[in-house]
């Protein structure tokens, strides 16, 4: 076959995807609906809504890290490195990423927070810097 027989065939690719198309109806429901006119029953007179901090309570969980969390976080800290993250600590000479997320572990300078569900379906939050990690790490490097 020529190239000539290819350009006649629509193989169903554009640049762009194709937008919907609207019904006639649709766009008079849509102007109905944005009607700032009428107040929200919920909301109060005159206040905005602001973002309530969450309540300091009695933690239920443990506060040592497991070890599924540790392999998590160490897990998703050094694909983050390998994808040129920023790292968090100084470097001297450490060139594996998983190895740098050692570090930045055991200095507790990982940004990330472990959510612990309880079985009522609450949770808890807790800082990777909150956590107490057993030096694991040190038996597999060779440290004492």
């Amino acid at each position: 076959m020529a190239d000539d027989d290819y350009n006649d065939v629509d193989m169903g690719y554009e640049d762009e995807p194709v937008e919907p198309e609207i019904e006639e109806g649709a766009e008079e429901d849509a102007e109905a609906n944005n009607n700032e006119d009428i107040a929200d029953p919920m909301a109060g007179e005159g206040e905005e809504k602001e973002e309530q901090e969450p309540v300091e309570r009695p933690r239920k969980t443990s506060k040592f890290m497991t070890k599924y969390e540790r392999a998590r976080i160490l897990g998703t800290r050094a694909l983050q490195i390998s994808m040129n993250a920023p790292v968090m600590v100084e470097l001297e000479g450490e060139s594996d990423p998983l190895e740098i997320a050692m570090k930045e572990l055991r200095e507790r300078k990982i940004p990330f927070t472990i959510r612990r569900y309880l079985p009522d379906g609450s949770y808890e939050d807790w800082g990777v810097d909150e956590l107490i990690v057993e030096d694991t790490w040190k038996r597999q490097v060779g440290g004492d």
